[in-house]
C-alpha cells in the first residue's frame, strides 16, 4: 500500500506542476494568463483520456507493462517541454504528460483495489489522496528550483525523478502481484475443495433420503 501511494504521488505530479510553472510560461512565452493556460486544459484533456485507455491497458496486459510506460512518456513530456520554444509545441507536450499523469489516478486505485479483502475502501481512499498529496508537496518542492534554475530545469528533474522512482517501485509490485496470484490459488484449492466436500455430503444424504421415501 505505501509504495502504491509513493507512485501515486510521483505519478500525479504532471497535474500540479504545469500549474506551480504558470507564472514563468508567461514570462518566457510572453502569453497573456488566459493563452497560458492552454497546456493545462491540454493536460486536464489527456488525463481524462488517459484513465480510460490506461484503464484498458491495465485490464488486458497488467499494471506492471502499463504504469511503467505511462512513466516514460510522462517523462518524455517532461523532458521535451524543456526543450521546446514554441508555446503550441509545449501545449502539444502537455497533452502527452496528461495521459502519463493518468496512470497514477484512475488506473491504480482500481488495481488496489484487488489487493484486500478487508478495508479495501480505506485502501482506495488512501491511493485516490495520492493525487492530492501531490498537489500540496510538489508546489513547495519545486517553488525553491524555479527560483534558482528556471521551470526548464525544473521541468528536467521531475523527468528524471519519474523514472527513477516510479519504475523500481513499480517493479516491486511484481513480487506482491505473485503473492496475490498464489493466495488466490490456494484460496481456490480451498474452495475446490469444500465443494467437493460438499457434493459427497449431498450425496450421503441423498441416498440415506431414497428408502425414507419408499416408507
Amino acid at each position: 500500500l505505501t509504495v502504491t501511494l509513493i507512485i501515486a504521488i510521483f505519478a500525479n505530479t504532471g497535474m500540479w506542476a504545469v500549474i506551480t510553472i504558470m507564472p514563468e510560461l508567461e514570462t518566457d512565452f510572453e502569453t497573456a494568463r488566459s493563452v497560458t493556460s492552454l497546456p493545462f486544459t491540454l493536460n486536464m484533456i489527456g488525463f481524462a483520456v488517459g484513465n480510460l485507455v490506461i484503464g484498458r491497458i491495465i485490464d488486458r496486459f497488467g499494471v506492471i507493462i502499463s504504469v511503467i510506460a505511462a512513466a516514460v512518456a510522462s517523462a518524455i513530456a517532461y523532458y521535451l517541454a524543456s526543450q521546446t520554444e514554441s508555446f503550441q509545441m509545449l501545449t502539444a507536450f502537455h497533452l502527452l504528460l496528461g495521459f502519463g499523469t493518468a496512470a497514477g489516478f484512475g488506473p491504480l486505485i482500481s488495481d488496489i483495489s484487488h489487493w484486500f479483502l478487508k478495508h479495501r475502501g480505506i485502501a482506495v481512499a488512501l491511493i485516490a489522496s495520492g493525487n492530492y498529496l501531490a498537489g500540496g508537496l510538489w508546489p513547495l518542492f519545486l517553488s525553491d528550483i524555479l527560483l534558482e534554475q528556471g521551470w526548464r530545469e525544473a521541468y528536467q528533474i521531475l523527468a528524471a525523478l519519474t523514472l527513477i522512482v516510479i519504475i523500481p517501485l513499480t517493479l516491486l509490485l511484481r513480487r506482491r502481484l505473485r503473492q496475490r496470484l498464489l493466495l488466490r490459488r490456494r484460496h481456490l484449492l480451498r474452495c475446490r475443495k469444500l465443494l467437493r466436500r460438499c457434493r459427497q455430503r449431498a450425496r450421503q444424504l441423498g441416498r440415506v433420503a431414497r428408502p425414507l421415501r419408499l416408507h
